[in-house]
């Protein structure tokens, strides 16, 4: 079986709002930008068997987004504190504890986390060089290895990176 990881970064979120960082909702624009990452979603066929989000008001509402513009609106999306600013070990733990028979995991977090975990699964030089690897409502497909507890740096390779500014509207 070929297993995906997928990482997909909160859309853009309303820093004008004072609040606690872990509260702040998505822009409008945030939200045009995760609808727009879920109808290329739908139109690749990439459908997740498990979604794994940060519990952080801005993550979860883009998880919600991307399963309602792919017609999964009653898939859980199972939330775990550790993927909100954790640390790269934590989000691998999460990973390590997905079931065996799972191919495509949908992991919704924030930044450096992702990108943190990107780099160490592909490693630094089989990825886009850019200023930002993961902007807002950016999209990573990986190929995994066979098993979920097992990654190791430079386990996977990079297959793409979709980012919504450059999806239609």
């Amino acid at each position: 079986m070929s297993r995906e990881l997928w990482l997909l970064r909160h859309g853009k979120s309303d820093r004008d709002v004072v609040m606690d960082d872990f509260d702040r909702p998505l822009k409008k624009r945030g939200k045009q930008a995760v609808q727009r990452v879920g109808a290329w979603m739908l139109r690749e066929h990439l459908m997740p068997d498990i979604i794994l989000s940060s519990p952080a008001t801005r993550a979860i509402n883009t998880a919600r987004l991307v399963c309602k513009a792919i017609g999964a609106d009653k898939m859980a999306v199972q939330q775990d504190k550790r993927l909100y600013f954790q640390g790269l070990e934590k989000l691998k733990r999460v990973l390590s504890e997905c079931p065996i028979d799972a191919g495509r995991v949908l992991l919704v977090g924030h930044n450096p986390d992702l990108e943190m975990l990107l780099l160490d699964l592909v490693g630094g030089p089989n990825v886009p060089d850019t200023d930002k690897l993961l902007p807002t409502a950016a999209f990573a497909r990986i190929a995994m290895p066979k098993d979920w507890r097992s990654l190791d740096a430079g386990c996977s390779k990079l297959l793409s990176i979709t980012y919504a500014q450059q999806l239609p509207e």
